[in-house]
């Protein structure tokens, strides 16, 4: 099951322009750059090159892996003095050694062997360097209009996102060592009415969960979502949408 991220690179970076910059994670990722005193950072899954930019304030080194050529293209759009590279995250194009700092933000659920890419990120570390993924955690999501109201996608995203013990158990199999979780960001979100129709998130390329559904699936969701708002206008009440979760880190140590 994979998202075809050529397709919908052109508008990806719009979701960081919506209000999702998450300011938490790249402080995170600042902190523990800084306390690695990382000369050398990699980036997998580095997308439209959102969180390349905030690191190379850091140190010019950085380079960013992707597997979508449309991505790459639009990360280049943006700042053409990082180094990227398409590759897979199984099998990371680089020498061992040569890293003081690999991350992944959101894409570990799309790597085809995600154990594999830890092994990978610790060969590719220094002695010192720490690997960080971050995602959301869909087995404890209280709360999200997306699950709600279109019909498998929970289901999907429980197959499809490993279970935070399951990653850190992944981290101490490969020899990672004072691995530790941290929440790195957390999304509170609330749209009244019909002002989540025009939401970013909520439209077809907006997620990957929503991506995964075939246009009939998809149609019906928004249906469910107008249906619903038409029933509170009736009423003459306000329906509320909401999306409540966070962000959790792995971060082990090599």
């Amino acid at each position: 099951m994979r998202v075809n991220y050529d397709s919908i690179a052109p508008n990806y970076h719009a979701r960081y322009a919506s209000g999702s910059a998450l300011p938490s994670i790249a402080n995170l990722l600042h902190s523990i750059a800084h306390d690695l005193n990382a000369q050398k950072i990699l980036e997998v899954g580095c997308g439209s090159g959102r969180w390349l930019d905030e690191l190379q304030t850091i140190t010019p080194h950085i380079y960013g892996l992707d597997f979508s050529l449309g991505m790459l293209s639009q990360a280049r759009q943006r700042n053409n003095t990082v180094p990227l590279t398409r590759g897979t995250a199984k099998q990371l194009p680089f020498e061992s050694s040569l890293f003081d700092l690999v991350f992944c933000i959101n894409a570990l659920h799309h790597f085809d062997q995600p154990q594999n890419f830890i092994a990978e990120s610790y060969r590719a570390l220094r002695r010192g360097g720490a690997l960080i993924a971050i995602n959301i955690d869909p087995h404890n999501i209280g709360t999200w209009c997306v699950y709600d109201y279109f019909k498998g996608t929970r289901e999907t995203d429980l197959k499809r996102f490993p279970k935070i013990e399951g990653l850190k158990e992944w981290m101490r199999e490969t020899g990672f060592k004072k691995i530790e979780t941290r929440i790195a960001d957390h999304v509170s979100s609330h749209k009244i009415g019909r002002d989540v129709l025009s939401d970013h998130f909520l439209q077809k390329h907006g997620t990957s969960q929503l991506a995964l559904l075939s246009d009939k699936a998809y149609a019906e969701g928004i249906s469910k979502i107008e249906a619903a708002i038409a029933a509170a206008e009736s009423r003459n009440e306000e329906i509320v949408f909401a999306a409540e979760f966070s962000f959790p880190a792995v971060i082990g140590y090599k």
